[in-house]
């Protein structure tokens, strides 16, 4: 029997450090590790990279794969695909395909394979006022178009893919939920020379709250930033808060909210946290705070619970879902609930331990080795239909 040739637009994962990029080089790992039948094809936009990226150097090696980098920026092969609508077929580089994955919202012109695309939110459609206008106009026309395209639909939970039925009119059998995974080493880290080293890099507080999430509308910091003088207020204590991640858009409001709340000093921002240093991060945090106003599947907190932090979250979108029973739920609006449920978490002994424990069985529930497999499946489907 001849081998699947199994065609993966790695492109994110060469070129974004956080969010889907990390999403798609988990993913491929544990794929390429589980299936060791078929050919993986990874093809990437990469000019203007110097070297072999990390994420390629990582799946060098595999007799598997195959890597095929085309001398072109993803902003043009995007302008090709999606705004000229070329009909320069994958194919054309990567050879004949039996499926086409296409793991970031736009799915390129396939000739023959079965064609996938992953949704991970609708957040342009759900909180439209939180999206970049441009970013938000490029979505409103990619998504929909390489949907109808698809042969299936990917999307990282139930609630995803309900909104992909109920805003896309797509049909539920064509649609398939892959959760995301948590990498192994997110662990609780007791190494003080570590921990000391991530505190002295971050000029991070003795106690914090932790917000992790690149700076935009989305992420709620501002209602954070709110209920932070809240609890402090409430507790009398010197906690500090720390909103950890790079810049986006729109996150004016983040400075301003602080200026004119007058607590500059108590609010960090160190901007974005080095991977191998997110750990460590979570570790010193004493809650981690989630007050997203939408998520398609919402990483971070996870990430947390298998460090050791007590959560809360937004009680909205797919959260519940991933969340289960170990984090406190609040209306992420409510500025008062989401005070509440920090100081609860920073000062109730008891409920702290409960909500450890509870995140960390949580977190084990969710593994690459699990998603692969069920992406796997996913593939064999598509190959029968």
């Amino acid at each position: 029997m001849t081998a699947q040739r199994i065609g993966i637009d790695y492109t994110s994962a060469v070129r974004q450090g956080a969010g889907i990029g990390r999403l798609t080089r988990e993913l491929v790992r544990a794929l390429i590790d589980l299936d060791t039948d078929s050919r993986y094809i990874l093809l990437a936009a990469t000019a203007g990279i110097h070297g072999v990226s990390p994420a390629l150097r990582a799946v060098q090696g595999h007799p598997n794969v195959q890597a095929k980098t085309l001398p072109v920026s993803d902003r043009l092969l995007n302008l090709i695909w999606h705004r000229l609508r070329l009909p320069l077929w994958v194919e054309y580089w990567t050879g004949p395909l039996d499926i086409f994955h296409s793991p970031d919202f736009a799915l390129p012109p396939v000739r023959s394979a079965r064609s996938l695309v992953t949704v991970h939110d609708l957040s342009f459609m759900r909180v439209p006022e939180c999206s970049d206008p441009r970013l938000r106009a490029y979505l409103a026309r990619v998504v929909p178009a390489s949907i109808r395209r698809a042969d299936m639909v990917l999307a990282d939970s139930k609630s995803t893919r309900d909104d992909v039925v109920a805003l896309l009119g797509v049909d539920p059998a064509c649609v398939e939920v892959v959760y995301a995974g948590v990498e192994e080493r997110f662990q609780r880290v007791s190494d003080t020379e570590v921990l000391a080293a991530v505190r002295a890099r971050y000029q991070l507080p003795k106690r914090f709250v932790l917000g992790l999430g690149t700076l935009q509308p989305r992420k709620n910091f501002p209602r954070l930033i709110e209920a932070h003088v809240q609890v402090r207020k409430k507790t009398g204590e010197g906690i500090g808060l720390v909103i950890a991640g790079g810049p986006g858009w729109m996150s004016e409001d983040i400075f301003y909210r602080m200026q004119e709340l007058g607590i500059q000093d108590s609010v960090r921002l160190p901007g974005y946290v080095a991977d191998e240093d997110l750990p460590a991060l979570y570790s010193l945090a004493d809650v981690f705070a989630f007050p997203s106003l939408y998520e398609g599947f919402g990483l971070p907190p996870l990430e947390a619970m298998a460090c050791g932090t007590p959560v809360v979250a937004s009680d909205v979108s797919s959260l519940p879902e991933v969340m289960g029973d170990a984090a406190l739920m609040v209306n992420p609006y409510d500025v008062a609930a989401l005070a509440e449920g920090i100081e609860r978490l920073l000062s109730d002994a008891p409920l702290r331990a409960l909500c450890i424990q509870r995140g960390l069985d949580q977190a084990r529930q969710f593994t690459w080795k699990r998603s692969a497999a069920k992406l796997l499946q996913v593939y064999q489907r598509a190959c029968r239909t």
